[in-house]
């Protein structure tokens, strides 16, 4: 039975990555409280500067990058952690300022330093001013603005909640939907909910910090003048050249991120739901020729005017006009004709419709549904992958992919394996319970009890006892499996009985091909000359419901092409490469050097069959049901007295109507010829059928 599946090293190590992932949040809230409590280098300073910036410009990347504003929920989070670094580092900052400011420009790091100077030249007044432009842009503005439009937005968002619950259970209702498409649906209507709401008490982060930064401001304006005048014994001249300077410089590098950060959340809250992110809206929408030819003519005029700059008002109308002409060519480009859509008449069946391509399936009653329920696990879906990974291997090619589906013709806990729509194998399980199987270890008085039964894969007694139950049963010497391992085994050994119907002519190109690259003249021996592509699977199913599997294609194809040397008939071409790999046939029951157990047939037995009747258009002798009966009998009885799988010495002629006959019926007894049987084998011929007064002996053929 397939094991339990184990947690692998690689879900162990998925499990434990996402540690550093969880704990990424809150450690970077306690670096904010740090920031705030605790005095930093100025160097580290600018790090979590530049970083601030980066984070800032990051932040409207994604805004205007977004599809729709749902597509950055996290938005209103993400502003408020931003918010928090600012301010955090505007403490930080008026920390080093108001200790270091003395010292110079660069005690309170490069950043801020080359604020103060590069963009408003040193002079603290004009800074003052740049700072309360900034601010009127950002407060009276763009926050106002972005905070009205969050308002109204969640106050229609939330009016209108009712109505779209209502049209999506309508929607299902009518079956217009699926209930998985209705959940969708719902979730997207109380996230878009959740968002705008958000997003009408978020932008109160954007003015708060905008009049937090005006305080810090004015805080580090006074708090400078009366350290520089009172503790370091500066002019007013000189301590205004010192502290306010560094204030004015501390407050734009703060100011700056803030304003990336509002036109983000506006562009946020402006937005409408397209297909397209914001630059594609927009250009799209400015795309129409007609806008720009007035944008023209209206330069062009105003650049005619003498007093006006013409080199400036012309070039830009030059400009305007040739985006009108070329947005005109493209417009009159005629447009793609879409292929006709063939209307399909109402009484038209497509083969699609009534075909099923799986070649394998797997039934299961609706009591055993929740064998591949995802939320339980879905052990049963593990189970088959296991098994078609297991057959692929052992078969020597790719199994198509196995289809699992539920079907009211069984009953509540049946299952059915089907191959090609025929059903292979039957069973039922009892899910809840385990499947306690007597494999010849149980100890007798074991007193374990359930409902009887037999393992249906290998025709044992079982049990089917409760889960409480299973150690006892496992310390009574009793294999215990659950449902879903039973299901997979039988249809396991059900599949290998008709693995050669799993080859198909897909299966061998791409087997041949997969060979080809590895040895192309050993390919070229067999195929396409003298063997097609039909003539080689056909060759190759044969000889795989003869188990010799193509997990190892170099030796067989080997022996294919010797084969063919001889002869291109095809039962002597099977026979011929039977001979040649019977070593390999023998260690599926015995291990080279082991003994193999032999039974044979009664030399009358086995002559009446050959001189019997035979079918006319394969030639190969007939048993009759009787004679077919006792042989499977006896074949079984000599198999089970001796505990392992035997196999059954034959004339070549024989072989082939009595392995037809003992594959299914008999499956540990493997049916040989003479010429199959390795020289070097030791053997031991426990029986003979068809005299079973006579003393077991070799054959005179045998004894050869």
């Amino acid at each position: 039975m397939t094991p339990a599946a184990a947690v692998t090293p690689a879900a162990r190590l998925a499990r434990f990555g996402t540690v550093p992932a969880a704990l990424m949040l809150p450690v970077g809230i306690f670096a904010l409280l740090a920031l705030m409590v605790l005095p930093i280098p100025a160097v580290l300073l600018d790090i979590f500067f530049v970083l601030n910036i980066a984070i800032s410009i990051a932040v409207l990347m994604v805004a205007l990058n977004a599809r729709r504003p749902l597509d950055f929920s996290s938005f209103p989070s993400v502003l408020l952690f931003a918010t928090l670094l600012r301010l955090a580092l505007n403490v930080a900052s008026t920390r080093v300022v108001l200790v270091h400011g003395h010292e110079g420009g660069a005690a309170a790091g490069h950043v801020i330093e080359s604020f103060a100077a590069f963009l408003v030249g040193g002079n603290f007044v004009v800074g003052l001013f740049v700072f309360a432009i900034l601010m009127i842009i950002n407060m009276i503005v763009i926050t106002k603005g972005a905070g009205r439009v969050s308002e109204v937005s969640a106050r229609f968002v939330l009016d209108a909640l009712p109505g779209k619950q209502m049209a999506i259970d309508a929607d299902i209702a009518a079956g217009l939907i699926t209930a998985d498409e209705a959940r969708e649906r719902r979730r997207e209507v109380t996230v878009e909910a959740d968002f705008y709401g958000s997003m009408d008490g978020a932008s109160k982060f954007v003015k708060g910090d905008a009049m937090a930064a005006l305080l810090i401001l004015g805080v580090n304006i006074v708090a400078g003048f009366a350290i520089g005048m009172l503790s370091h014994g500066l002019s007013a001249t000189e301590a205004g050249e010192a502290y306010v300077t560094l204030a004015v410089g501390d407050a734009l590098v703060a100011q700056v991120p803030a304003l990336l950060l509002s036109i983000a959340a506006a562009a946020i809250v402006t937005r409408v739901s397209d297909a397209r992110d914001l630059a594609g809206q927009i250009g799209g929408q400015f795309a129409d020729p007609r806008g720009w030819l007035p944008v023209a003519l209206i330069l062009g005029a105003v650049g005619l005017v003498p007093a006006m700059p013409q080199v400036i008002f012309l070039p830009a109308a030059a400009i305007a006009g040739t985006i009108w002409w070329r947005l005109k060519a493209r417009a009159a480009r005629p447009a793609p004709v879409p292929e006709p859509v063939e209307e399909v008449a109402p009484d038209h069946i497509a083969l699609a419709d009534v075909a099923d391509a799986t070649l394998v399936t797997l039934e299961l009653g609706y009591g055993l549904v929740g064998l591949v329920e995802p939320a339980q696990g879905a052990p049963l879906v593990t189970r088959i992958t296991g098994i078609r990974k297991q057959l692929s291997r052992d078969l020597g090619f790719v199994l198509p992919q196995f289809r699992i589906r539920d079907s009211l013709d069984l009953a509540a806990q049946d299952y059915a394996v089907l191959m090609g729509g025929v059903s292979i194998a039957r069973g039922s399980v009892r899910p809840g319970k385990l499947l306690a199987i007597d494999a010849g270890e149980v100890r007798p008085g074991h007193g374990l009890t359930g409902e009887p039964t037999r393992d249906p894969s290998f025709d044992c007694p079982a049990l089917w006892i409760a889960p409480a139950a299973r150690d006892h049963a496992v310390a009574e010497g009793f294999l215990v499996v659950d449902p879903a391992s039973v299901i997979a085994t039988h249809a396991n050994q059900a599949l290998l009985a008709e693995a050669h119907q799993l080859l198909g002519p897909d299966e061998v190109r791409e087997w041949v091909e997969g060979l080809k690259a590895r040895s192309p003249a050993l390919v070229e021996a067999v195929h396409p000359d003298p063997l097609p592509l039909a003539a080689l699977t056909r060759t190759l199913r044969a000889l795989i419901a003869d188990g010799i599997g193509l997990a190892h294609p170099q030796p067989l194809f080997t022996s294919l092409a010797l084969a063919l040397q001889k002869t291109s008939e095809f039962e002597a071409v099977i026979d011929a490469v039977r001979a040649d790999m019977a070593a390999r046939l023998v260690a599926r029951i015995a291990a080279p050097g082991e003994t193999l157990k032999v039974v044979t047939l009664d030399a009358g037995l086995e002559a009446a069959i050959l001189g019997g009747m035979h079918d006319p258009a394969t030639g190969q002798p007939l048993i009759e049901p009787d004679c077919g009966s006792m042989i499977v009998r006896e074949a079984g009885r000599i198999a089970d007295a001796e505990g392992s799988p035997i196999a059954l010495i034959v004339q070549p002629p024989a072989r082939r109507a009595l392995a037809g006959l003992l594959r299914t019926r008999c499956p540990r007894c493997l049916v040989l010829s003479i010429a199959e049987l390795p020289p070097s084998q030791p053997i031991a011929v426990v029986g003979v059928i068809g005299a079973p007064d006579e003393p077991p002996a070799l054959t005179a053929e045998l004894a050869a």
